[in-house]
This record gives C-alpha cells, sequence and structure tokens, in this order.
C-alpha cells in the first residue's frame, strides 16, 4: 500500500505557509515553519526508533547523535519531511515569479 503521509504532510505545511504569506506577506517564513514542524516530528521519530532499537528501550541510553544516525532512517521517514518542504519551496518560487512578472508588467505599463 502506498504512503500518503508525506503528501498530507505537504498539505499542512502549504496551508500555513499561505495562511503566513496571504496576511503577513512573508511566504518564506510560512514555509518555514511548516517545515520545522514535519522535519522536528520525524527527527524525534527517529530519536524513538533508535532507543527502541539500540539503546535497550531507555532514553538514556542515547547519545545525543541518536536521532541523525542513518540507521534508523528510512525512505518513509525522509520523504514525510522532504516532500513538505519541496512543495513549499515551490510555493515560494511560484509567488516570488508572480511578484516579478506583476511588478514588470506595471513598469512595462508606466512606459507607455
Amino acid at each position: 500500500m502506498i504512503d500518503l503521509s508525506p503528501l498530507g504532510h505537504a498539505l499542512a505545511a502549504v496551508v500555513l505557509q499561505c495562511i503566513v504569506g496571504l496576511t503577513r506577506g512573508r511566504w518564506a517564513v510560512g514555509g518555514a515553519i511548516g517545515c520545522i514542524w514535519f522535519i522536528a516530528r520525524e527527527q524525534t521519530q527517529a530519536e524513538y526508533r533508535w532507543i527502541a532499537l539500540f539503546g535497550q528501550g531507555k532514553r538514556a541510553n542515547m547519545p545525543w547523535y541518536g536521532g541523525f544516525d542513518y540507521r534508523v532512517w528510512n525512505v518513509g521517514s525522509l520523504l514525510d519531511w522532504l516532500v513538505p518542504v519541496a512543495a513549499c519551496i515551490i510555493v515560494c518560487l511560484i509567488v516570488r515569479a508572480q511578484k516579478r512578472i506583476t511588478a514588470y508588467r506595471a513598469l512595462s505599463r508606466a512606459d507607455d
């Protein structure tokens, strides 16, 4: 079965980005907030996987780098934060391009 959670995460991150972008005009900040939420979530889950696999179930046994250990990351957990990051970057690029097009059109009208 296909895991659709990366798409749900991307949708949530983009919705948050749009809320901040439309209300404050800070599209990159909104995207960063949405993405950091899912990056932190996946990092925490990686720490729990490390504790279960290598720490005998005790958090005290985990070194500071436990959540960064490549052995506890898989494709699904990587996609759960990479897809929202990619989606928010795409939205930022679209908004930036739209602003440039609008500014160019306004400038070209002023020249007429």
